[in-house]
């Protein structure tokens, strides 16, 4: 007996256990089940405020196509991305599992929505500038620079 016990626990152990997902105490499929006026309980005072204020027509006109590409998708596929310059929309429950190219004032960045996300705006996942690569400096940052003869 003591044996299988001992088998029973390491086989316990090498099965990889994932952490599962929750927003602010609530399951990942609850969260899904959750209507606009329940999800505003949970979420941050000015996404709040502004869930509360209500959806005008663009924000609306992107969750009804994030719908229909996910509609369009089989059941294994990825959906079709969706490009938008909606930076400010609040990522919502409904919008898991969507992809979304976010205009980030150059080019479509692609965006796969994922739980972690939800709360959160689109722009937070499209970085609008280059971050500073900082290596040698170039002419013109020191005194000693100007002197450098040309020939």
């Amino acid at each position: 007996m003591a044996d299988i016990d001992v088998d029973a626990i390491a086989a316990l152990r090498k099965k990889r256990q994932f952490k599962k997902f929750q927003f602010r105490g609530i399951e990942l499929d609850k969260l899904l089940d959750l209507s606009h006026e329940e999800l505003l309980n949970y979420v941050h005072s000015r996404a709040r405020r502004r869930m509360q204020r209500g959806l005008t027509r663009k924000p609306m006109a992107l969750i009804k196509k994030l719908r229909k590409a996910k509609a369009a998708a089989g059941p294994l596929d990825k959906p079709e991305a969706v490009k938008t310059h909606l930076r400010n929309m609040l990522i919502v429950p409904e919008m898991i599992g969507s992809q979304v190219a976010v205009y980030n004032g150059k080019v479509f960045n692609h965006v796969e929505i994922k739980p972690e996300m939800v709360g959160h705006y689109l722009g937070e996942f499209s970085i609008t500038y280059r971050p500073v690569r900082h290596g040698r400096p170039g002419i013109g940052s020191t005194n000693s620079s100007r002197f450098i003869p040309l020939k």
